[in-house]
């Protein structure tokens, strides 16, 4: 089986406060389109600042090409928001960000991970299920009352279990 493309040269890393309106607009563009905006650069700020969320970056050449938004609470962590730009999609940028995210959620004692997605978007549903999560439940109008979700779930322990046999 020949390997996914990926590319090199990208780098990882916490998201500064400088980022946030970079990231809020991607949101905008990529994530929010025919909905509200609701991911200002306020709001991605806040979380930035926060100390029960993570905001991480994926650049290239020192260009923001991709970014994630987590929050942890004391079981579970909810990937808020994930986002890459369309020229750099399918290169693995997109799993480098959830594999990071999944391994600090590990380290953070937290090993169930819930997200939202379009449930109109095939694409990224079958992104998650490539990378282990399952589809838990539809939920009706969740993107404000415009669009319906399907909550997916990933329980690392599983994986974790599987991998020390």
């Amino acid at each position: 089986m020949e390997s996914p493309k990926t590319i090199s040269g990208v780098t990882l890393r916490l998201a500064q406060s400088s980022d946030a309106t970079t990231i809020a607009r991607m949101s905008k563009r990529l994530i929010e389109l025919r909905l509200p905006w609701s991911w200002t650069p306020e709001r991605v700020a806040k979380h930035i600042r926060h100390h029960d969320s993570l905001v991480l970056t994926a650049r290239v050449g020192g260009e923001l090409v991709g970014f994630a938004i987590m929050q942890f609470s004391d079981e579970t962590a909810h990937l808020n928001l994930l986002a890459v730009e369309s020229t750099y999609e399918r290169l693995g940028i997109g799993r480098r960000l959830v594999e990071w995210l999944e391994e600090t959620a590990i380290t953070a004692g937290t090993f169930v991970i819930a997200l939202e997605v379009r449930a109109a978007n095939v694409g990224a549903r079958w992104f998650y299920r490539r990378l282990g999560y399952r589809e838990d439940r539809c939920i009706a109008d969740y993107y404000c009352h415009v669009e319906s979700a399907v909550r997916m779930v990933r329980d690392l322990r599983v994986v974790r279990d599987k991998n020390a046999t």
